[in-house]
């Protein structure tokens, strides 16, 4: 544990020295400044006062649950912000509604860090003893212990499956009892705890008066009928004594274990001290168990605000639910499982559409959604690297245009994740640069002459790979979710489709006398029409497989067909240019497109 924690504080040196080297690729942020001693202060209620740190301006503003208003983020030390998170109570799979809470938290400080220069200190604590652990051993006929080793490794595999940097350290409770009992006798000696008869310790809610209640309004107190060990109904376990067949430690009291609040305090108190930066954890979290460690810490350090800032997520609901999904409701779907549908890029894309403190439905058509707009922003590359490559021929390009809503689409960017961590509001930012940026690439068959611009489609690739970057996803095996082996496919798929633009070449070469009365395209060897078809054919049956070579459609007269009735007009599908462009795709592609070179259909 110790080591753990001078790992920590070594870490909290090293972000601070290394803070005034960092750089902010995307944009540029306010600088954090130093802030003068704290003056301002805002009412939480009957006794209850949040007062505004002093230290530095991170440059954003975040929702504080303490204050219920956004408020500016202000962190200690410059250039860095201590981050200490609820982690899993391991006894099952974690499903969907975790990886929620998770990734947004995720996101959230990938953002702080990369965008705004902000080294994020995270720690997160494992409950590996609890009444559910010790339930699930007794049913599987093992002891708690390995109960909770299976099911940490679980979740430690499911979060690196959904890309969730790991944080600084993973802190056990059990490895952390004798410093919670430590934790512990200070709140008795202090005056804000009492052991009973039985063994047991209370938190005294009446020691710290109007003091409880910061995340909701604190009802009048009362004993509890027939619970005489309370002084108070609310009063809450910090130490639980021994029950038959539980594991135990020793402790003034007698054998026993920690309550489930007061893991929290201690373990976080231990790393950082009586100052926290951010607390994080899902909005059910927020009382009582929030709301008991920042009682039983303030109790401890005998200090009037523990923790600056705490950020909540929303739920995760099924749709049509307005439960939040979770294991006593056995409506839920495992990481592993919701894995074999969808990849980890669409789901930080799925959490990224909506802001990380509102309840959100999942359902495949919010998937679809997902999946929809990275698909968009996918092509949008791949077209553009075509291009800036020469085989994708267009019409000249509003250069200027497309440099103007770049910059103000970083502006935009900047603005959204500054104001809360406004991903919805960001990403849409990107889109409508992926949407100005398609509307000028607009292929052709042929081009006489003009002017190119790669350059600028160059910067506006590498900035929306950034961004997606930052909030953790990678666009390059994002079309066919081949994550460490997309490479060598894609090697392979240009090889197949150089081979393929040669052999259209060849057979699309015409001769010089053509053929009289030649239904289809004058001036073709005749003998040579065999090898488009076979092209045709090579594009369609790739594509089921996941790539799609690319196609333009435009009308051409030459293929009218004449009628004492009516007139067809003729559509022609052609590959684009004499170099076709591919792109690979996840999921099965529509309707077979019906004609190309050889053919033409009215």
């Amino acid at each position: 544990m110790w080591t753990a924690v001078k790992v920590l504080r070594g870490l909290l040196s090293a972000a601070q020295s290394a803070h005034a080297l960092k750089s902010r690729p995307l944009g540029s942020c306010t600088k954090s400044r130093p802030l003068g001693s704290c003056t301002k202060s805002r009412p939480l209620g009957s006794g209850k006062t949040w007062v505004r740190p002093s230290g530095f301006d991170t440059g954003l503003k975040t929702f504080n649950s303490l204050t219920k208003q956004k408020e500016p983020l202000i962190v200690a030390r410059e250039g860095v912000a201590t981050w200490y998170s609820c982690g899993p109570t391991v006894y099952d799979h974690a499903h969907l509604g975790h990886a929620c809470s998770y990734v947004r938290f995720d996101i959230l400080q990938r953002i702080l860090s990369r965008l705004f220069g902000t080294t994020v200190i995270h720690a997160m604590v494992i409950t590996d003893i609890d009444d559910k652990i010790i339930q699930r051993g007794w049913e599987d006929n093992v002891s708690p212990a390995m109960v909770a080793s299976v099911y940490e490794d679980a979740f430690k595999r499911d979060m690196l499956s959904l890309k969730v940097i790991p944080p600084a350290v993973y802190l056990r409770v059990t490895d952390n009892v004798h410093h919670i009992v430590a934790f512990i006798e200070r709140i008795v000696e202090n005056g804000h705890a009492y052991a009973t008869k039985e063994g047991d310790v209370y938190f005294d809610i009446r020691s710290i008066g109007h003091r409880y209640g910061k995340f909701v309004a604190a009802v009048d107190s009362h004993v509890e009928p027939g619970d005489s060990d309370k002084r108070d109904w609310r009063d809450f376990a910090l130490w639980k004594r021994s029950k038959p067949r539980e594991p135990y430690w020793e402790s003034p009291w007698g054998r026993g274990r920690p309550g489930w609040h007061i893991e929290c305090s201690a373990i976080a108190s231990s790393v950082f001290g009586s100052q926290l930066d951010i607390h994080s954890g899902g909005i059910d979290l927020a009382f009582p168990h929030h709301e008991n460690e920042v009682a039983q810490s303030e109790a401890y350090h005998q200090c009037g605000q523990w923790a600056n800032y705490f950020l909540h997520s929303g739920h995760l609901h099924l749709k049509g639910s307005a439960e939040k999904m979770s294991k006593s409701l056995k409506n839920f779907v495992t990481i592993k499982d919701f894995l074999q549908s969808y990849s980890a890029n669409e789901f930080r894309m799925f959490c990224l559409l909506t802001k990380y403190r509102s309840a959100v439905d999942y359902s495949d058509g919010s998937m679809l959604e997902a999946r929809t707009s990275l698909r968009t922003i996918s092509t949008f590359t791949h077209e553009a690297t075509a291009y800036m490559k020469g085989q994708l021929q267009c019409s000249p390009v509003q250069e200027a245009f497309l440099w103007e809503r770049l910059a103000e689409s970083k502006s935009n960017v900047v603005k959204a994740l500054a104001d809360d961590f406004d991903t919805p509001r960001a990403v849409s930012a990107v889109m409508n640069l992926v949407y100005h940026g398609n509307c000028q690439l607009q292929p052709v068959s042929k081009v006489e002459g003009g002017t190119r611009s790669p350059a600028v489609f160059g910067a506006i690739v590498s900035y929306v790979r950034d961004v997606l970057d930052v909030f953790g996803i990678d666009l390059h095996c994002q079309e066919a979710g081949l994550v460490g082996t997309c490479g060598g496919l894609e090697a392979v798929v240009e090889q197949l489709t150089q081979f393929r633009s040669e052999v259209r070449a060849f057979a699309l070469a015409h001769q010089d006398d053509p053929t009289p009365g030649t239904p289809n395209r004058p001036g073709l060897h005749p003998e040579r029409r065999p090898l488009l078809r076979a092209c045709d054919e090579f594009r369609k049956d790739l594509a089921p497989l996941g790539v799609l070579i690319k196609v333009c459609c435009w009308y051409s007269p030459q293929f009218e067909i004449p009628s004492t009735e009516n007139r067809y007009v003729v559509l022609v599908f052609q590959d684009r240019g004499a170099t076709s462009t591919w792109q690979l795709t996840q999921s099965k592609p529509g309707p077979r497109v019906q004609d190309e070179d050889q053919e033409t259909s009215s």
